[in-house]
């Protein structure tokens, strides 16, 4: 079994964007509320803008590549005999590349129309769709790509039994951990998405913090410390 493969290298990326935003979250903190004695919320500093738009710059490449995971599975399953190799520059590209596209906008809008604080508030609803847009449809995209793997899955699973093959177990490992990664991850913030951000603030608070401090952990869990293949 090899290693240097483009499943394994879509998985380090994975790990690298939860990394990132865990690595953003402290690094924002600490700009913030790096001095008690002054208001955050008054803030407008190029250091304090520059922390928030690397936050916001890891939660959406974080997003991207659980889509790319998703988008991988349904590639694998759908085109067998098509190798993965030459898809894996476009992965890269909407890993990484549609993030900073996004990003790059809304740097620019908040700067020309709205360059007030440390752009960590959410008052303008028009601006902050700009974020919250991409991340929801990466979410929405990704709960298809599930209905339709599951749909692959059982045509398949019913073509081996007919046949009398015995890769039942083959196809179920291969969907198993992304199969997980979908349903588990984000459909909190498909929730949220289309209500106002003023409704159930505290609730919201709880439930994004408890989701999302465990979502590394639970990734760890499910591609290393419980594959049979590690």
């Amino acid at each position: 079994r090899k290693f240097r493969c483009t499943r394994n290298y879509i998985h380090v990326n994975l790990f690298s964007s939860f990394i990132l935003r865990a690595s953003a979250v402290f690094i924002k903190d600490t700009v913030l509320f790096a001095d008690e004695s002054l208001d955050h919320c008054s803030m407008s500093t190029v250091t304090c803008k520059s922390a928030v738009a690397f936050f916001q710059f890891s939660i959406l490449a974080n997003y991207f590549w659980l889509l790319v995971e998703g988008m991988y599975l349904q590639t694998l399953l759908a085109l067998t005999f098509v190798s993965q190799r030459k898809y894996f520059w476009w992965y890269i590209l909407i890993g990484w590349g549609l993030p900073s596209a996004v990003l790059v906008l809304w740097v620019l809008t908040r700067f020309i129309y709205d360059n007030r604080s440390c752009w960590d508030d959410t008052d303008n609803v028009a601006i902050w769709w700009i974020i919250k847009g991409p991340i929801t449809v990466s979410l929405l995209v990704n709960i298809l790509i599930f209905i339709n793997v599951i749909r692959i899955l059982v045509q398949k699973l019913k073509s081996s039994a007919m046949a009398g093959n015995h890769d039942t177990g083959h196809y179920m490992r291969l969907a198993k951990s992304t199969l997980f990664l979908i349903p588990l991850f984000g459909m909190h913030y498909t929730v949220f998405a289309f209500l106002p951000e003023n409704t159930g603030v505290t609730a919201r608070l709880y439930i994004e913090l408890g989701l999302g401090s465990f979502q590394g952990f639970v990734v760890a869990l499910l591609y290393c410390f419980m594959n049979g293949e590690v």
